[in-house]
C-alpha cells in the first residue's frame, strides 16, 4: 500500500519539509557519485553505530570525523543519509505527504525540533537493542516515523490516496494506512523478515512521535480530527482566498480568522474606509491604502469650432 496524496489542506507553505527533503536528496546524489569502497567509509564515518555511541567502540583515527566526546553527532548526519534509491524514495514520498500537515499543526521551527528528536529517539531505541553493534545505521526513517505518529495522532480520519498492489487506487482513511505502517514493523520484527532494517528505530521514532505530538501542536489545535470533505485533492488553503471545490469549507483551526477577518471588512465598509472609502478631512477616513478619491468628472465632447484666420495690424488681405 503506497500513498500518494491526501485530501488535508495546510495553512502555511511548509518550507521545513521541502528543505529536509531536499537536503536528503542532495546529500544522497553526493554520496551515489562516489565509489563503493568510498561509499562504505562515508556510511561508517557519519552512520550512527551503536557501539560506539554508547562507548563500547571507538572509530580508528583516520575515519573519525567527530571530536571524542561528540560521536553523538553522528545521529544527526545518519538522518540524511540513504543505502538505495528505493530507500530513500520510499522515505521521501511518505514525508511529502505527511510532513506538510503535521508542520502545519505546529509551525516552522518546532516543526524541525520535533522531526529531530524523533530521529534521536529512533537511533537510541535501535542501538539498546545490541549497544556493541557496529552496523551504522542510516536513513531519515526513524524521523519519518516520529512524524507518522503524529499524522495518526493529529489527523486519522483524513483520506490518503494509495497505491494497493501497484494496480487499484483508492482513498483509505489515514488511521488505517498508518495502523497497517506500524503494524508491518512489528509483524517484521518479530518474524525478522527484514534484515538489515532497522524496524526498531521506526517503532521508536513512531511512538516518539505519539508522546511528543501533544507538547509541539499549537494549544488550538485538537487531537483526532476529521478529514475535510470538499476541499481539492492535494489543495493548500490560503487564508482570505477561496477554495476551488464547491462549497468548501476552511479547516477547523481557520474558522476563526475568517471570522475575525471578515468582521474588520465589514466594520470597514461601514465606515467607509479601504476600497469602499469615501473622501473626508480627518484621519479616519484613511485606509492602509490611503485616503479614497472618487474619480474626476471628465469633460463632456462639445461641437468643434472652425479654425479662423486673423490679420493683424499693418497686414492687407490677398486680393489675387
Amino acid at each position: 500500500m503506497l500513498p500518494i496524496k491526501d485530501n488535508n489542506p495546510t495553512t502555511i507553505t511548509p518550507w521545513v519539509t521541502y528543505g529536509l527533503i531536499a537536503v536528503n536528496v542532495v546529500v544522497f546524489l553526493l554520496t551515489m557519485s562516489l565509489a563503493p569502497q568510498s561509499q562504505f567509509q562515508v556510511n561508517l564515518q557519519y552512520g550512527a553505530i551503536p557501539a560506539v555511541l554508547f562507548g563500547n567502540a571507538q572509530l580508528p583515527p583516520q575515519l573519525a570525523v567527530f571530536p571524542p566526546g561528540f560521536e553523538f553527532l553522528s545521529i544527526f548526519s545518519a538522518m540524511f543519509m540513504h543505502g538505495g534509491w528505493m530507500h530513500i524514495g520510499g522515505n521521501m514520498l511518505y514525508l511529502w505527504v505527511f510532513g506538510n500537515n503535521v508542520e502545519d499543526a505546529m509551525g516552522h521551527f518546532r516543526f524541525l525540533v520535533f522531526y529531530l528528536v524523533c530521529g534521536i529517539a529512533a537511533a537510541l531505541g535501535h542501538g539498546l537493542l545490541d549497544t556493541t553493534s557496529q552496523i551504522p545505521m542510516i536513513g531519515a526513517s526513524g524521523a519519518l516515523a516520529g512524524v507518522l505518529g503524529a499524522y495518526f495522532l493529529l489527523y486519522p480520519k483524513a483520506r490518503v490516496l494509495v497505491w494497493f498492489f501497484w494496480v487499484f487506487i483508492f482513498y483509505v482513511p489515514a488511521v488505517a494506512v498508518l495502523g497497517l505502517w506500524i503494524g508491518m514493523q512489528f509483524v517484521n520484527l518479530s518474524s525478522g523478515a527484514e534484515q538489515g532494517v532497522a524496524i526498531l528505530a521506526h517503532i521508536a521514532g513512531f511512538f516518539a512521535g505519539l508522546a511528543l505530538i501533544p507538547f509541539f501542536k499549537y494549544r488550538y489545535i485538537p487531537l483526532w480530527q476529521g478529514g475535510p470533505k470538499q476541499v481539492p485533492v492535494f489543495g493548500v488553503y490560503r487564508p482570505g482566498r477561496k477554495s476551488n471545490a464547491t462549497n468548501a469549507s476552511p479547516p477547523p483551526w481557520a474558522a476563526a480568522y475568517e471570522a475575525e477577518r471578515a468582521a474588520r471588512r465589514e466594520r470597514m465598509k461601514r465606515a467607509g474606509r479601504g476600497p469602499w472609502g469615501r473622501a473626508g478631512e480627518t484621519n479616519m477616513d484613511k485606509s492602509p491604502w490611503g485616503r479614497y478619491q472618487p474619480p474626476k468628472p471628465q469633460p463632456k465632447p462639445g461641437v468643434g469650432v472652425p479654425k479662423v484666420t486673423r490679420l493683424h495690424r499693418g497686414d492687407e488681405p490677398d486680393n489675387t
